[in-house]
């Protein structure tokens, strides 16, 4: 519960953001500390953190003890795995969950479009190109879908308006969904013409795409990355794109980032490697600024907030 106090907020996110938490009713004083250093180093009079997916998290001492009066810390990032263990205890988190997931949806299926209608390779640039060409379609393929969150719902909702199967893998219970079929995740990579990685990182889903799942892949299946790198077993990948075990490879996110220079995926032909930015082109920063003003909201008023973080599952 919140202090009597005015509450402290810690604002790692940018002075605009920080101008729009200042004119909150409740009238907290928010202490402006973009882009740190060291984000881990909290001022002990905060009672609130507000930060992101900076890559400086990840020096943080894992056993790192925070300040007893921070009871809440919301986190623009859907992924919390760049935080330490110790920031989970004795306080709740609140992320990003489903903020992104309408432009990474649709950043799937034009990675999905781009790899069915060969639209390079069928670009005509001169008389010559005239020709028929073999392209191939959505209807009728199947999708699968490793995860089911936000994002894999979303992804979903646009593979069954182009009448697509889908077919998803979740840890967890869920409710069907009209035309969705569940499946053991053997099954989903032995059916799918496409199939897209949308589970969290943790501990227990870390390479969860391996050798062995790799080759029991459906001939020319088409991997779409768009979660973290880390899921998937990078070597046993380029033996199975090299091998033709899978047809090709869509990958937003790889361990680490930016590739090297010379990895191996780079110089493959049926892989295509975007820096990271599935993300980019949404509203996302307007949906974060609401979610953290109606999280904050609730707060004061001691009710549950939006997109809590289970520190047991990691997500």
């Amino acid at each position: 519960m919140p202090t009597l106090e005015r509450l402290v907020i810690l604002n790692q996110l940018g002075p605009e953001l920080g101008k729009t938490l200042e004119e909150h009713p409740s009238r907290p004083v928010v202490i402006q500390d973009s882009a740190p250093a060291e984000p881990w180093k909290i001022a002990p009079e905060a009672d609130i953190l507000v930060t992101g997916g900076s890559a400086s998290w990840k020096q943080a001492p894992r056993d790192w003890r925070f300040p007893e009066r921070l009871k809440w810390v919301q986190s623009q990032t859907t992924g919390i795995e760049i935080y330490p263990p110790s920031l989970f205890q004795d306080r709740v988190m609140t992320c990003g969950r489903g903020l992104n997931a309408l432009p990474i949806a649709e950043f799937v299926f034009a990675a999905i479009l781009r790899a069915e209608k060969r639209l390079e390779q069928t670009r005509a640039r001169s008389e010559a190109d005239w020709r028929r060409h073999d392209i191939g379609r959505l209807y009728g393929k199947t999708l699968g879908l490793i995860g089911f969150g936000s994002l894999g719902k979303a992804v979903a909702r646009r593979a069954l308006a182009f009448e697509m199967n889908v077919m998803v893998n979740r840890r967890t219970a869920w409710e069907g969904d009209s035309g969705i079929v569940s499946a053991t995740i053997d099954q989903v990579f032995a059916a799918a013409d496409h199939l897209v990685i949308a589970a969290p990182l943790t501990s227990e889903t870390e390479g969860m795409i391996d050798r062995e799942l790799l080759h029991k892949a459906k001939p020319g299946l088409h991997l779409i990355n768009i979660s973290r790198g880390g899921l998937v077993d990078q070597e046993a990948l380029v033996e199975a794109l090299v091998a033709g075990d899978i047809g090709g490879a869509t990958l937003d996110v790889t361990t680490p980032e930016p590739l090297p220079d010379g990895h191996p995926l780079y110089a493959l032909p049926n892989v295509f490697i975007s820096p990271h930015i599935s993300w980019a082109g949404g509203d996302q920063d307007q949906a974060f600024q609401h979610r953290l003003m109606k999280n904050l909201d609730a707060y004061l008023k001691g009710e549950e907030l939006e997109a809590l973080v289970d520190p047991v599952r990691g997500y």
